[in-house]
């Protein structure tokens, strides 16, 4: 079958089983966009192209397929930066496609031309620079297979516009044998029955859960393990929902901005066994404290990542969810009981309260949000934003199961929230979707309330509104003596009034006593509403 470039990438996606995209049209990529209009896969028009990134990759976590967004050349290609580095420090699978100036032009710095795979370099999986048009196929067909396998990740793929308008003979290849990419499923045996033995001999062992757990679908086998041995575990940011908040053997989110029992728990445990997370410094800030103390099993599918941040006595390669399979036939309880009835009396003594009293004309963001728990099933989505909204969200709503919390981890990406929502919508209409957002976030993205009216998404808005950049402002009053720069929203608009420009509803409250009103208002229909919260600018994250 003899078809244009165009063509084949519209059958190539159509083969990889893609019914989503995300994109912004443009010149360089306009052959792609005329193919696609006799296509089945629906086209989302999002505002912006790093909506688009953003909305591909909170469509990914919520369906577990990969994500793909869609951009023309130069700056439509550079305005997805952002979105890539994000699923790339987050483990999200995600295709980019970028429309590129016509091959004899590039290197030339013509109009709109830009070196995305040399951008993007550093933080995507892989990146292709077509070439030559029979090769399009091939390419969208490895594209998909590694941003998928191994350690998720995104994939661009940059098409010069003369290879989207040239002709092939299309045929889509069935297989993929790419030399030197053969990710490792299964750990090693002797590694596994090592953890087994060190889980035996520990007094005071604890998990630590990332993000990895939820990638890897591995939530049920990990929540049994706890059980069957008898071990507490604390989450990263990322590997929140992966053991259910009310669990009795969930210590609750660890790090800078997390619970006293978790960072008790990690700096007194004679075992620490890593999930699935990178160790980073907002988790792990002393890594070589917990070195001296603890014996380290570290459990990961990219072995880059073993032993980069904290020594590592036991290093286990694999996909968690195989490997905590193999775990939970070879383990046996540890003799752990006095350390877990230790944990969690302290967890008790120091549980994060949530004060119903507020100063007058100000909402309690931590009291909203407790409340906020009671309201929703475990089926309900939440998506945040970046900065104080982030924090007050992982530590107060309940996350019952896996999945279900979209946040920036890695990158921390103020902007993402909303059009993440919006992604994760489009792929389960049936679920409600919340975004916990902060003004100065929920301004970053705020256009792709265009984007929600267009296609009848029903995301919720709560926007704490303090008129600060709040997260900067206190760590501003911590660090630098409480000499405030540049941290100040004073020209912040109405929000109702711009939910209204768009036909939604929406509604502001500034007393505690109005939110279990407000939220029943809020949840009682599946239609886009906004929650205006106006909080203290004082109110602190912990």
């Amino acid at each position: 079958m003899r078809i244009s470039g165009a063509q084949a990438i519209v059958k190539s996606l159509e083969n990889e089983n893609v019914d989503i995209i995300f994109g912004y049209p443009g010149a360089a990529i306009c052959p792609f966009y005329d193919a696609l209009v006799d296509s089945r896969i629906k086209h989302i028009l999002t505002r912006s192209e790093q909506g688009a990134a953003h909305a591909a990759n909170g469509y990914a976590r919520i369906t577990g397929k990969t994500g793909v967004c869609v951009a023309t050349s130069g700056p439509g290609a550079t305005n997805l930066i952002t979105g890539i580095a994000t699923a790339y420090m987050d483990s999200i699978p995600m295709v980019a496609i970028t429309g590129q100036v016509s091959s004899e032009l590039v290197g030339r710095d013509v109009f709109q031309e830009a070196d995305i795979t040399g951008a993007t370099a550093s933080f995507c999986k892989h990146s292709y620079l077509v070439k030559d048009v029979n090769k399009l196929p091939r390419i969208i067909k490895e594209a998909f297979h590694i941003a998928s396998t191994g350690r998720p990740g995104p994939v661009v793929i940059d098409i010069p516009v003369d290879m989207q308008t040239k002709e092939l003979d299309f045929e889509y290849p069935e297989d993929v044998d790419i030399r030197g990419y053969k990710p490792k499923y299964k750990g090693h045996y002797l590694q596994i029955k090592k953890v087994a033995e060190a889980i035996s001999e520990a007094k005071r062992p604890i998990i630590c859960a990332g993000g990895g757990i939820i990638r890897a679908d591995a939530a049920n086998e990990l929540v049994e393990l706890a059980e069957k041995c008898n071990i507490p575990v604390t989450t990263t940011l990322m590997g929140i929902g992966s053991i259910p908040y009310d669990h009795p053997l969930n210590l609750g989110m660890l790090g800078s901005h997390g619970v006293y029992a978790a960072n008790y728990a990690i700096h007194r445990a004679d075992l620490l066994i890593i999930m699935g997370a990178r160790v980073g410094d907002r988790a792990v800030g002393a890594p070589h404290k917990i070195e001296d103390n603890a014996k380290v099993v570290h459990i990961d599918i990219d072995p880059a990542e073993i032993g980069k941040n904290i020594r590592v006595d036991i290093p286990v390669t694999g996909d968690v969810k195989l490997v905590l399979q193999q775990l939970i036939n070879m383990a046996e309880k540890a003799d752990s009981d006095e350390w877990v009835n230790k944990i969690k009396e302290i967890k008790e003594e120091r549980k994060l309260n949530a004060e119903v009293k507020s100063e007058s004309g100000f909402i309690n963001p931590k009291y909203l949000l407790s409340m906020l728990t009671e309201c929703i099933d475990e089926n309900t989505i939440i998506t945040t934003e970046v900065g104080q909204n982030q924090i007050w969200a992982a530590n107060w709503v309940g996350i019952k199961k896996p999945g279900k919390f979209i946040t920036s981890g890695g990158m921390g990406t103020m902007g993402y929230g909303l059009p993440a929502a919006v992604g994760a919508k489009v792929g389960q209409p049936s679920e409600k979707v919340i975004c916990i957002s902060g003004d100065g976030s929920f301004q970053m993205s705020m256009n792709e309330l265009g984007t929600m009216k267009q296609n009848g998404i029903g995301v919720k808005i709560i926007l704490f509104n303090n008129s600060r950049l709040g997260l900067v402002r206190e760590i501003q009053r911590q660090r630098y003596c409480g000499r405030y720069s540049q941290v100040f929203l004073d020209g912040n608009p109405d929000f109702i009034k711009l939910f209204e420009a768009y036909e939604f509803k929406g509604r502001r409250i500034s007393d505690n006593s109005q939110i279990e009103e407000a939220l029943k208002e809020m949840l009682s229909d599946d239609k886009p509403y906004l929650l205006e919260c106006i909080t203290n600018p004082e109110e602190p994250t912990l």
